[in-house]
Formats: structure tokens, sequence, C-alpha cells
């Protein structure tokens, strides 16, 4: 005689109500406080948007400052919205990072027993990391204004180049939540992604003028969606200039959304 066993938590979940927009949005935040309070229990979960800010764009401007520009203070306009851009970018990837340790620990067995929306959980850690990226972008413009920069965009110029940074780094967060949802390891997401991120921020006009490099490294680095952002970041915090280089880095960031936020979410409910 054969017994027939339920998963309590699968019955739950084929039972469970959709979540409306308000609802959604009331338990992402939820989730986000709950990001927010494990943060600050786990201090060093900031070292990355503390330690890296300073030390980058300390050893970049003096080391490489006059090299390229002839002193340190003309290479900070062209390096701290590089340094801004890269900080943002490569904090992004501790998103998939975390959300890996916590299915492995098991958490994430409790949240797929409550009747919750499915993007909650993946979203609601995105959100608190807003406080992290907006850190790392403030921390490296405060470091360059100490060491001699005067961004001519002014506050407004600034504050737009920060939001720009931090709604880019924002949306490729969902590729590495996505990543963290399909592999194995927290190790082999935080390896895969510096192994596609890497190259991308440092074959970048980040820290060097486009002009000066070989012909095929031009090409690349003029299609290359972080030379985007980082254009737009000088555009903004330079010359307070609303270019189409922030209007392309504003749909490119979109279009990241549109593909991964639903990979994501799609990856986290077959790995329940």
């Amino acid at each position: 005689m054969s017994t027939l066993t339920v998963d309590p938590a699968a019955a739950v979940a084929q039972t469970r109500p959709y979540a409306g927009v308000a609802e959604t949005v009331e338990q992402t935040l939820a989730m986000a406080w709950r990001a927010l309070k494990k943060m600050r229990r786990n201090p060093e979960q900031f070292f990355d948007v503390t330690i890296q800010p300073l030390l980058f764009t300390a050893m970049f401007a003096y080391i490489f400052g006059g090299a390229i520009s002839g002193s340190v203070e003309a290479y900070l306009p062209l390096m701290i919205p590089g340094i801004v851009a890269q900080t943002v970018l490569t904090t992004c990837m501790a998103t998939g990072v975390q959300l890996r340790e916590d299915m492995d620990k098991g958490v994430f067995d409790r949240f797929k027993s409550l009747p919750m929306a499915r993007v909650a959980p993946l979203a609601g850690p995105m959100v608190a990391d807003v406080v992290r990226y907006l850190i790392a972008a403030s921390l490296t413009f405060l470091t360059g204004i100490a060491m001699g920069y005067r961004p001519d965009g002014g506050v407004l110029g600034v504050l737009g180049a920060v939001l720009l940074a931090i709604f880019a780094g924002w949306s490729l967060a969902w590729a590495f939540t996505w990543i963290g949802t399909i592999a194995r390891t927290a190790r082999s997401v935080q390896g895969f992604s510096m192994a596609l991120l890497f190259p991308l921020t440092f074959l970048s006009n980040a820290f060097v003028p486009v002009e000066t490099l070989p012909g095929w490294l031009q090409t690349f680095v003029k299609i290359n969606p972080v030379s985007h952002l980082v254009s737009a970041t000088r555009d903004l915090a330079n010359h307070a200039a609303v270019s189409a280089e922030v209007g392309w880095t504003v749909l490119a960031g979109l279009a990241v959304m549109a593909v991964f936020a639903p990979l994501a979410v799609r990856g986290y409910r077959r790995s329940l």
C-alpha cells in the first residue's frame, strides 16, 4: 500500500493568492528592511563601499595622473566619474552573492511557504543595496573633492551623476541576481561576476582617453555600455549636461531590467 506524501510548502505555493501591486510593494519594503537590519549587524558588508572608493581614488590619481593628464588635478575630472561608475557596478555584484548564500543557508525555504510575491525576496535586498551604492558614489566624489577635484556641474550635476550611477548599478544587479538563482555556490557567483564585469570596467574610457588606445580597442571601448555610463556621468558632474549618453544609459538600464528581472524571478521559482 503506497502512501501519498504532500509537501506543505508546495501546497501553500499552489494555493497562494495573486499579490497585487500594493501588496508586492509592501512585501518588498519589508524584505528591504530585513536586509538593512542584516547590514547593520554585519558591518563588514560596507567594507567594499567605504575602503574601495578611498583606495582606488587615491591610487589611480597619484599613479596615473601625471602620466595621463600631466598632473593629479588635471586628471581628476576624467577619473572621478570613472571611479564612481566602476565602484557602483562592482558593488552590485554582492547582490547575487548574498542571495546565493541565503538560499544555501535555507533562509528562502521559509519564504517559499509564505503567501508573498515571488519578486519580493529578490527586490527587497536590492532596494536595501541602494544605500550601499549611495555610500560608494558619495565617498568617491568627496574623496576627489578633498584631492582638488572641482566639478563644474555643481551640486545638481554631481547629484545627477550619483543618481544615474545608482540607477545603472541597480539595473545591473538584476543580472547578478539571476546568476545567483542559477549558480551552485556563492563563490561561483562571485567568480563569474568578476570575470564578466572587470574587463568591461577596465576596457572602457573610465581611466584613459579613448584616442590614446589602439584602433581595435577603441572600437570595443566605444560600444562598451560602461563607457556610455562613464561619459554620461562626466557630462553631468563636469558640465551639468543631460547629453545623449545619459539617455542611452537610462535605456540600457531599462533593457537590462526588462530582460533579467523576469529571468531572476523564474530562476528563483525553479530553485525552490
